[in-house]
């Protein structure tokens, strides 16, 4: 019997309850350290406790879920402890395209397949000292915002890095990148690209509460002005968001780019969930400034699906369900290499 695994934090729960509700056995890789939190959910079949989320990888781990013929749900927080490479070697199938977790890492490849796909990308900015407007410095990787920071200045840039470095989040210059900040209402857009009927899905939208950039509109400008910190945007949770119906139609053209140019750069391309990450300005063009190949946390909040997930299914489907249900029509028409690396 196959065999739905995933690691225990971002988007675990509803991944595995989405595989149970379609039938599969459910495991869960955990830190023992969060072994209590995950036992208290009855769809979880089985759970391996490990010391680090590394040890997937590792030959005992990979044995046990080649036993029960088993298949990794990546998200989040396996781009964020593991390289591109660690990725690469793990033996047990991962649902997707393991290849394109590597251009989602690297800010340069990220920003090359964004413009293959034509969307809309704010600027770069190649060093510190061409910073002229405000820009935003991003960590590689997937660190979920967090050592991000917002400057004006080559000078208040390298204090800023200078505190990042003592406090251990980067080591150089080589580790930021930086991109003119884009103004406009952010929005996180989710999608589910399925190879087997060659059919994109829009599944929902959400934004992002971020620690501690979001509280300081609470505090007067003066008080800012007094605050000797760099803010943080580390993401603590999201909001459901509902668009205005006349931008779907370019959310559908731009998802589809996307994966158009995801199977020109990065076979076999962008299967299964992804997002789509940036702001709409005033005049409701949306500026694509990040993109994540697997599943987002903000899918958390629609467990019993979306409003947009509601159109096109007449029951309950999260994105961890849908999954599921991609993965059991892959077995059931002998197809599971289409959806697999």
């Amino acid at each position: 019997m196959t065999s739905i695994v995933t690691l225990g934090s971002h988007s675990a729960l509803q991944v595995l309850k989405g595989a149970k509700d379609e039938g599969f056995k459910t495991i869960l890789v955990s830190e023992k350290k969060r072994e209590r939190l995950y036992r208290r959910f009855k769809f979880i079949d089985e759970i391996i406790l490990v010391d680090s989320f590394l040890e997937i990888a590792d030959q005992k781990c990979e044995s046990i879920l080649k036993e029960n013929d088993s298949i990794i749900i990546p998200h989040g927080t396996l781009i964020s402890q593991m390289d591109s490479l660690k990725i690469e070697s793990i033996k047990t199938p991962i649902f997707g395209n393991k290849w394109i977790l590597r251009w989602e890492s690297d800010r340069n490849m990220k920003e090359q397949l964004m413009r293959e796909a034509q969307l809309d990308v704010p600027k770069t900015v190649a060093n510190a000292k061409e910073i002229k407007h405000l820009v935003i410095a991003k960590r590689h990787g997937a660190a979920g915002g967090k050592g991000y920071f917002l400057t004006t200045s080559e000078k208040d840039y390298k204090k800023k890095r200078d505190k990042l470095i003592d406090a251990g989040l980067i080591k150089e210059d080589s580790d930021l990148y930086l991109q003119e900040y884009s103004f406009g209402v952010s929005a996180y857009l989710q999608y589910f690209y399925s190879p087997l009927n060659d059919e994109l899905e829009f599944f929902g939208a959400d934004r992002r509460y971020e620690s501690d950039i979001d509280g300081l509109g609470r505090i007067p400008a003066a008080q800012q002005l007094d605050i000797d910190s760099i803010s943080s945007f580390n993401v603590i949770g999201n909001s459901p968001l509902v668009l205005r119906e006349s931008l779907l139609d370019e959310v559908y053209s731009m998802g589809e780019r996307f994966v158009d140019a995801a199977k020109r750069l990065v076979a076999p391309g962008m299967n299964g969930p992804f997002c789509l990450e940036g702001v709409y300005d005033e005049n409701g063009k949306f500026t694509t400034f990040e993109f994540s190949a697997r599943i987002v946390a903000g899918t958390n909040m629609y467990v019993d699906g979306s409003p947009y997930s509601t159109f096109l299914y007449d029951e309950p489907m999260s994105m961890g369900r849908r999954i599921a249900r991609e993965i059991k029509q892959a077995k059931n028409s002998n197809e599971l290499e289409k959806i697999v690396t």
